[in-house]
Order: C-alpha cells, then sequence, then structure tokens
C-alpha cells in the first residue's frame, strides 16, 4: 500500500471480483519445501497479523515503538509486518535509493527485537515507492538489466538483516507489476535471497497482479494485498460485502490448487470513510467518517476467508501512525485502534 496514493485504478465495474485465520501458528523448524515441490504448510499458515510500517528513519526506534507493538499483540495478534522503504525518483529509473524517509538499519533492528520481546512473530516487508508521487506498480525501468541489478542490492540487504534479526517471514517484493512478470530475472534475484535467508518466503502482489506472476513455484506462500473493491455504493452490510467476497474465495481457491500454495493476505484494510469498499486501496474516499462501514468490511472478510484451508491469514494495513507523520486523520485513516473494526478483530482473534 502506497502512503498518498491509490494502488491501483478504480475498476469500472465495483461489485465483483477483479492477514486471519483460526488455524494455530507452528513453531516447528522443519524447513520449508523451497523451489522444488510444495511448501511445508505449517511454515505458513495462521497469520494473524498487523502492518506497522514506517515513513522516517527513526520511526521503528521512537517511544512509541514498543507501545504500539504491545497494542498490536492486545488484539490478538501474533505477527506484525515492517516496510522499510527505497525510493526512485521516475518510474523508469534504473536504480532504487535510502532517503531520510527510509528506516533505519539499526533502528528496524530494534524494533524487531521489540516484537519478539512482545511475543510477535515478524514479517519484513520490505517497499519500493517514486519521490514524485506516482504508484510503483507503474515501475518499468528504461534499463532492466540495470534495475534487477540495484533491486538485488536492495532486497538481499534486508534478506540479509531478516536472517541476521530472527525474522519469522520474508516478502521478496511488493507490487511492483511493471517488473512482475519477468520470471527469469526474478528467478534470479529469489535465488539470490534464499542464499542468505532460509526462512519462508513471498511475494506482496496486487489483487489485480497475482494471476500474472510466474514465479510464485520459487515462494513458499502466495501474497495477495487484498484492495478489491466489493461495492458500487457505501454500505455498513456485512452480509452484503461477504456476498461481495463469494466469487473472488473461488477463483482464489481455484488458483491456490492450481499453484499448490496457501494464499496470504499480505495486505488488507480499510479507511474509515463513507465508501471505503468501493475503493479499499484509496486513502481519501471521502471525507465523512465510515467506522460502521470499515467494521462492517473487517467482519465480512473473516467471515469469508476463516477457516478455509487454502488461505494463510491477513496482516491488516495498517496499526496507529507515528507522531506528527500522518496525512489522514486517524479517525479517517487506516488504523482500527480505538474504533469498532479493532473490536471485530478482538472478536474473531479470541477464538483461538
Amino acid at each position: 500500500m502506497r502512503r498518498t496514493a491509490a494502488a491501483v485504478v478504480a475498476v469500472a465495474v465495483l461489485f465483483v471480483a477483479g492477514c486471519s485465520s483460526s488455524g494455530g501458528d507452528d513453531d516447528s523448524d522443519t524447513p520449508t519445501g523451497g523451489p522444488s515441490g510444495r511448501p511445508d504448510d505449517r511454515k505458513v499458515s495462521g497469520l494473524r497479523g498487523v502492518t506497522l510500517p514506517s515513513w522516517n528513519a527513526d520511526d521503528y526506534s521512537s517511544p512509541q515503538a514498543g507501545t504500539y507493538l504491545r497494542q498490536i499483540a492486545a488484539t490478538g495478534a501474533r505477527w506484525v509486518t515492517f516496510t522499510p522503504t527505497w525510493y526512485q525518483d521516475r518510474v523508469t529509473d534504473s536504480a532504487m535509493r535510502t532517503t531520510d524517509e527510509t528506516a533505519g538499519d539499526d533502528s528496524l533492528r530494534h524494533i524487531i527485537r521489540l516484537a519478539h520481546d512482545a511475543g510477535l512473530k515478524t514479517m519484513v516487508k520490505p517497499h519500493v515507492d517514486l519521490t514524485k508521487g506516482g504508484d510503483r506498480a507503474e515501475i518499468r525501468p528504461r534499463d532492466r538489466d540495470a534495475w534487477f541489478d540495484a533491486y538485488e542490492r536492495f532486497i538481499t540487504h534486508y534478506a540479509r538483516l531478516s536472517a541476521d534479526a530472527g525474522v519469522e517471514q520474508f516478502s521478496v517484493g511488493t507490487e511492483l507489476a511493471g517488473t512482475s512478470q519477468d520470471g527469469e530475472r526474478w528467478g534470479r534475484t529469489i535465488a539470490a535471497i534464499r542464499e542468505r535467508y532460509k526462512g519462508p518466503l513471498t511475494y506482496a502482489a496486487n489483487y489485480d497482479e497475482y494471476q500474472k506472476i510466474p514465479f510464485w513455484k520459487d515462494l513458499d506462500v502466495i501474497g495477495i494485498d487484498a484492495y478489491w473493491p466489493l461495492a458500487d455504493k457505501a454500505t455498513a452490510d456485512p452480509a452484503r460485502l461477504r456476498q461481495a467476497w463469494q466469487p473472488i474465495t473461488r477463483e482464489l481457491a481455484a488458483f491456490s490448487e492450481r499453484q499448490h500454495r496457501k494464499i496470504l493476505f499480505t495486505e488488507a484494510g480499510y479507511v474509515s470513510q463513507r465508501g471505503t469498499t468501493t475503493a479499499p486501496y484509496s486513502w481519501t474516499v471521502s471525507k465523512r467518517s465510515g467506522e460502521d462501514e470499515q467494521a462492517a468490511a473487517y467482519e465480512a472478510l473473516f467471515a469469508a476467508f476463516d477457516g478455509k484451508p487454502w488461505w494463510a491469514g491477513v496482516c491488516w494495513w495498517m496499526w496507529d501512525d507515528w507522531p506528527d507523520s500522518g496525512e489522514t486523520a486517524k479517525r479517517l485513516a487506516y488504523t482500527p485502534h480505538g474504533k469498532p473494526a479493532e473490536k471485530v478483530l478482538r472478536k474473531w482473534w479470541a477464538r483461538s
């Protein structure tokens, strides 16, 4: 999920198809199957998570970090996702770099330790964004070889850090639709990651991207950022929203079976604004509060997916923003904290 821009352009027809499971986490040290066979599903099941993104170098080492992690754990979450981000100026650039908005390495190590101390497992999901605005899905580098060389340096840096810090799961990329169909180059990148990180791997594909990914066989779990529009107008009716999920669940079940991989919602979320389910990827659906709609959307997702044997869980986007860094007022933002949606989280996650 990008901070200030919609993840995708809204589709023409909205009321159509197109991280929580009740299963327990498994603490076995059995390695995953890797690229040569079906993964060990015990390593990629039952993920109940919340994302805590960073927007500045020292967010993860700030005094609020421990408080946020304890609040996340209190919902019943077992996982937390962190999103260190590098940037490029234009979609055609051939490299990405750190900026003052990139989480510092020591800051990232610090919050991983805090998360483990709070009893949470961790996923690191590095992002690439654009300094001049725009959608990372539109990145189409002019020199693809140079871009993939730079991307490998970027992603293996975090793979190595994650291995050293005991991170339990790692994402090899997020919503890079402009490059993700290049299976050969991504295959080489994933092989380089596996040399440095031995835990389960995923890729966070946007909901309109996942069917085009050629390298799921190289990963342990299919990751989807699940921002499907579910309605053509504002609604707080969980039954209606659950019905809208039905064709999507059938599509995902079939895809999971074909790929021999479980499906993890690496992101899912809804702003607390009126009409949020018409464009879940948007930070600015309206200026009117819609906490009841946000809660209904949480309820519908849980009801539609909980207990599905092919579903590995959900990592909700996102918890509270850091002080003085939020571009959207908390009462309208993605966070469920202190809203009816948090009660929905606690209800479902209290069941196991």
